[in-house]
């Protein structure tokens, strides 16, 4: 499997930040962990990695997705 170098790079931003876990994100945001899955479905979720058989996702992406959902 290739990595495409914006893909290597985001997980090499990440390697030094503590992986959120769907869980975490549905704790923070106080939203079911439906939602959260049908976000992913849709493509409007944040961005996350398959470690595995496990989703994680990064405290940077997280924040950066979080911030372009800001409403004016």
């Amino acid at each position: 499997m290739r990595t495409t170098p914006e893909a290597s790079r985001g997980a090499a931003e990440g390697a030094g930040e503590q992986w959120l876990t769907p869980k975490d994100i549905c704790t923070q945001l106080q939203i079911p962990e439906q939602t959260f899955y049908q976000w992913r479905v849709k493509h409007i979720g944040p961005r996350a990695y398959r470690i595995g058989r496990h989703l994680r996702i990064s405290p940077s992406d997280f924040n950066a997705w979080l911030s372009s959902r800001l409403e004016a």
